[in-house]
Order: C-alpha cells, then sequence, then structure tokens
C-alpha cells in the first residue's frame, strides 16, 4: 500500500476548495428553490452525475461485479442517501440554508456512535465522549436556547432544523453501512455510483408523490443544476477520493468541519438568512464536538506539542 503524505499546501487548497463547495450546495438548493424543487434537483443531479460516474467507470475498465454480493449493501446504502436527501430537501422547504448545512454536518457524531456499537476497533476513547456530550449539548442549545420571537424563528423553522438533523442520522448510518458491509473494500466509485443511482430511482418518483416536481427552466435553474451535477456530485467527490488514496485521512477528515462554518456565513452571507444567538452558540458546541469526534487523535497529538512549546517559551521543560 502506497505511503500516505501528510498535508502539504495543495491538499490544504484543495480540502479549502471542497468545504466551499459542499458549503455551497445547500445554499444553491435553496437559492433557486422556486425555480426548482430541491428534492427534484437532487434526484436529477444523482442521475445525471451517476451517468458521468459510469461512463469513468467503464473508461477505467471499473465494473459493479455484481457477483460478489455488494450490490445488497449497495441498495441499502443508496436508500439511506436518498433518505438523506428527501430530508434535506424537505428541511430547505421550511428553514435556512444555514441550519441545514451545521444539522446535516452532525453526521460524524451518529456514524461513530454506530461504528463504536458494531466494531471493536472503533470504539470510541474518552476524548471522544467528550465531544460527543459537548455536541449534543451544542444541539439542545440550537434548539432550545433561541430567543421566542427572534426573526426567522417559528414551528417550521424548528421542524425543518429537525429534519435536516435526521438527515444527520441517516448520513451517519450511510457511513456504518459502508464500514460494516462488503462495501468496505470496494473501490470508492462503485459505492458512489450506488448511492447516486438508487437516489435517482426514488426521490423523482418522490418528489412527483409529494408535490416537489416544479421545475421552470429559467437561466437560474439551469446553471444551479450545472453546479450540482458537474461540481458537488462528480468533480468533488473525485477529488476527495483523489485525496484519500495520497494523503493521511484523519487530518482531511478535521479539515471537513469548516463546512458547515462556511455554510454559516454563506447563508447570512447570500441568502440574507438572521442571525440569532442561540443557533449560532450551539453550532459552535455542535463544531467543537464534531472537531473532537472526528479528530480525537490529531488533537491528542497537537496538544502535548503546543504544551510543550509553551513551557519552552515560559523557559520551564515539560
Amino acid at each position: 500500500m502506497p505511503t500516505r503524505l501528510p498535508l502539504d499546501a495543495r491538499a490544504t487548497g484543495a480540502m479549502l476548495l471542497l468545504c466551499l463547495v459542499w458549503s455551497l450546495q445547500q445554499i444553491s438548493l435553496k437559492a433557486v428553490s422556486a425555480d426548482i424543487s430541491p428534492m427534484l434537483m437532487v434526484g436529477l443531479r444523482s442521475g445525471l452525475a451517476g451517468l458521468m460516474v459510469a461512463a469513468l467507470m467503464r473508461a477505467r475498465g471499473e465494473g459493479l461485479m455484481l457477483h460478489t454480493g455488494r450490490w445488497r449493501p449497495g441498495l441499502v446504502v443508496g436508500a439511506l442517501f436518498a433518505l438523506e436527501y428527501l430530508l434535506v430537501a424537505e428541511a430547505l422547504r421550511l428553514t435556512h440554508a444555514s441550519h441545514v448545512v451545521v444539522f446535516l454536518y452532525t453526521a460524524p457524531i451518529f456514524a461513530a456512535l454506530g461504528l463504536h456499537w458494531k466494531l471493536p476497533a472503533e470504539r470510541l476513547r474518552w476524548l471522544q465522549w467528550v465531544g460527543i456530550a459537548v455536541a449534543f449539548g451544542g444541539i439542545s442549545l440550537a434548539f432550545l436556547g433561541r430567543t421566542p420571537g427572534a426573526p426567522g424563528l417559528s414551528g417550521d423553522v424548528l421542524l425543518g432544523d429537525l429534519l435536516a438533523l435526521l438527515g444527520g442520522v441517516a448520513w451517519g448510518a450511510t457511513t456504518v453501512t459502508i464500514r460494516c458491509t462488503r462495501l468496505a473494500a470496494a473501490p470508492a466509485s462503485e459505492t458512489l455510483l450506488y448511492q447516486l443511482v438508487v437516489a435517482c430511482g426514488l426521490l423523482l418518483p418522490a418528489s412527483a408523490l409529494l408535490g416537489q416536481f416544479r421545475f421552470e427552466a429559467t437561466s437560474a435553474a439551469w446553471a444551479h443544476l450545472g453546479f450540482q451535477v458537474l461540481i458537488v456530485s462528480f468533480a468533488s467527490f473525485l477529488l476527495w477520493f483523489w485525496l484519500l488514496r495520497h494523503y493521511l485521512a484523519t487530518p482531511l477528515g478535521v479539515f471537513s468541519f469548516l463546512t458547515p462554518v462556511f455554510g454559516v456565513v454563506l447563508g447570512i452571507w447570500l441568502l440574507d438568512e438572521p442571525v440569532e444567538l442561540g443557533f449560532v452558540l450551539g453550532s459552535g458546541l455542535v463544531l467543537a464536538g464534531i472537531l473532537l469526534v472526528s479528530g480525537h487523535g490529531w488533537v491528542r497529538c497537537a496538544w502535548p506539542r503546543a504544551s510543550a512549546g509553551a513551557s519552552v517559551v515560559n523557559g520551564r521543560r515539560a
């Protein structure tokens, strides 16, 4: 197996770009929701991106290898992926895009809990349990610590926030399924293709049944659809998988917590979404908890180095 590299300037720049793109995903869906329903948008982008991934796999000589039995867990992760974005699409109709990004990115918390239960090698360390407690405290504050009558706060917003949180649960369950089945040994492109194809097959009819089949063929709708297909569902995932093949996974994962940070800032800036102190404080705790859970190894290694550096500055040895 090739040696993975530590983060360098190229990987850092790529991760910043990825976090920006992933945060813009929800902003884009919300921005053109009057022209194209978010659920229909995700269904269309999944189908079109799936065709592109299949063409890439064909060019590389990769196959689905259905005889290995990976199609069964493939259908499961595809269904979970579809559920995740059904919840996200409904959440975007009710709440703010910045809220959806934050609550959706609680997925590492639920994935860590699921893997702790399923895989002995993934038992949580004490620092991760602290992170989970901090994150759930942040979720509680984000829901319960808001000022009554604050701008943009209503029962619909709270319901949308809950749906986005459930989307994070579905995403976490997808991660657990991939890690605990034959998909753990599958090429990333194969796993992605299962998700895209099944999501397209489920979300397109769901959007029709739920009255979310609106598509006004405006220039904005086509532009955002192109962004979702080419940049979000195809190019960003290819870049992410390339980074995972060449660089250490833990620092890459730690970097991804910037996505909800960017999402909050961009939602306020681009969509003029309201700023509510309870949500902002709760989001900060959620992000701190995610950082502790996903990057606990990096944090434990960085802390002694920081302490040693402080001791040298103060003229003492650790």
